[in-house]
C-alpha cells in the first residue's frame, strides 16, 4: 500500500460524502476507472488514502479505444501507476474503434462491467465531477431536455444484474443489451455471495470542481497525462468547457459550474419522486392491474384512460414514457412520447402512427391498447 499523504480538505469532504451517502460501503471491491488524467487521478489518490478507513480492496480499469496515437503509451502511463500503488490493474482495448462519443461512452462502460463482473467488483468508480455535472446540464439544455437530462450524471446507477452460476456464452451481447436497459439477468459466474448481484457505477466527486481536482493533483505530485483530445474543439463539450463555462464564469457567475451542479442535484431529487409516482399511475392504469413495482411490459397492452386522465400531466407523461422505454427498441424520443399521452384525452378510435419497431397505440373506449 502506497505511503498515506497529508489529510486534505478533499480528503475531509470526500469522507464525510461517503459517510452521508453510503455509496460505496466498507469491505468491498472498488474497480477504479483510471484514464490517466487528473479528475481520475485524484479520485484514485483519495480513495487509496481513505482505503485504510474503510477496508476496500482498489483496482484500476483502463479503457484505450484506440483514438489517439499514443494511447498505447497512455496505458501503459497508467499501468505504471497501478505497479507504483501495488494494486491490479486490468486494460481493456477497443477492437472497433468508437466512431462517436456516444459510441465511445457506451463501449467503455461495456468493458468496465465485463472487468467487474469477470473479477468480482460490486462497484465502478468514476472521476467525474461537480464541472462534469454542469456541462452535462448545459449540454443537455441546449438538446431541448427535460429534467432527467438536466439532472443526468447521477451519484450512484445500476450498470448490470447478474446471478450466479450461469453459463458464460454470449457475455459481450448480454452486457451490451443491459446498457440499454439496465437489467442484465444472464452473466458468468461471480465469487459475490448472493444469489442476484448487481454492479453499481458511482462517482463520489460530484461536489467536487475540477479545478480542484487539478491542484489536489499538483500538491500532491501525481504524474498527469494530457489527453491531447480534451482540446479539441470539434467535440461540444470542449467547447462547453473551455468556452462557454468560463464566459459564464467571468460575465455571470464565478461560481457557475458549482450553481449549475447544485441545479442538477436538485432536479435528480424531483425527478426520483415523480418518475415513482408515475409508476404507481402506471400499475394502477394497465390492464391487468399488478402489485409488482417492477412492471415487465409485453405487447399487447391495455392502459386504463379514465385512471391516467385523473393525473396531472407531467405524471401522464412519464408513464407514458416508461410504458414506451420497455416496447419500443430503441430510447423513446419527445415526439413518440407525445402521441401516446395525446391519446389519454383523444376520440375514440384515434391512434398513431407507427412507433419505433412498428408498435401502434389507438383509443378503444376507456382503453389505449397498443400493439403490433
Amino acid at each position: 500500500m502506497p505511503e498515506s499523504s497529508n489529510w486534505t480538505h478533499l480528503h475531509a469532504q470526500l469522507h464525510r460524502t461517503l459517510l452521508k451517502r453510503q455509496i460505496l460501503p466498507s469491505n468491498q471491491g472498488l474497480l477504479v476507472a483510471v484514464s490517466g488524467g487528473q479528475d481520475s487521478l485524484c479520485t484514485l489518490k483519495l480513495l487509496l488514502d481513505l482505503q485504510p478507513k474503510w477496508g476496500w480492496n482498489l483496482a484500476i480499469a483502463h479503457c484505450d479505444h484506440c483514438w489517439r496515437s499514443d494511447s498505447q503509451s497512455n496505458a501503459n502511463h497508467v499501468e505504471n501507476l497501478a505497479k507504483n500503488f501495488g494494486i491490479s490493474y486490468y486494460l481493456q482495448t477497443a477492437s472497433d474503434i468508437p466512431k462517436t462519443e456516444a459510441a465511445a461512452r457506451q463501449w467503455r462502460y461495456q468493458a468496465l462491467t465485463e472487468v467487474a463482473i469477470a473479477h468480482n467488483y460490486p462497484y465502478i468508480v468514476t472521476g467525474h465531477t461537480a464541472s462534469d455535472r454542469a456541462e452535462t446540464l448545459l449540454y443537455n439544455l441546449i438538446r431541448g431536455s427535460g429534467a432527467d437530462g438536466l439532472s443526468a450524471l447521477t451519484w450512484t446507477r445500476p450498470l448490470a444484474d447478474f446471478r450466479l452460476g450461469d453459463s458464460e456464452e454470449n457475455h459481450n451481447s448480454q452486457i451490451s443489451a443491459d446498457l440499454r436497459s439496465h437489467n442484465l439477468d444472464t452473466t458468468p459466474k461471480s465469487k459475490i455471495e448472493n444469489p442476484k448481484s448487481k454492479i453499481y457505477l458511482v462517482r463520489p466527486l460530484l461536489e467536487i470542481t475540477r479545478s480542484q481536482t487539478g491542484q489536489f493533483c499538483q500538491e500532491q505530485k501525481l504524474p498527469i497525462w494530457e489527453d491531447s483530445t480534451n482540446q479539441d474543439l470539434q467535440y461540444a463539450r470542449n467547447r462547453i468547457r473551455s468556452q462557454l463555462l468560463p464566459y459564464l464564469e467571468t460575465h455571470f457567475n464565478p461560481k457557475a459550474q458549482q450553481a449549475l451542479a447544485q441545479t442538477a442535484e436538485l432536479l435528480r431529487a424531483d425527478v426520483e419522486y415523480l418518475e415513482i409516482a408515475a409508476s404507481e399511475l402506471l400499475q394502477r392504469a394497465i390492464s391487468p392491474i399488478t402489485d409488482n413495482p417492477q412492471l415487465q411490459i409485453q405487447l399487447p397492452v391495455k392502459l386504463n384512460r379514465p385512471i391516467l386522465q385523473t393525473a396531472p400531466l407531467s405524471l401522464q407523461r412519464r408513464a407514458m414514457r416508461q410504458v414506451l422505454l420497455q416496447i419500443l427498441p430503441c430510447a423513446p424520443s419527445f415526439d413518440s412520447v407525445e402521441k401516446l399521452t395525446s391519446l389519454i384525452a383523444a376520440p375514440n378510435r384515434s391512434q398513431t402512427d407507427p412507433f419505433p419497431g412498428g408498435a401502434i397505440a389507438r383509443v378503444e373506449n376507456s382503453w389505449i391498447a397498443i400493439d403490433i
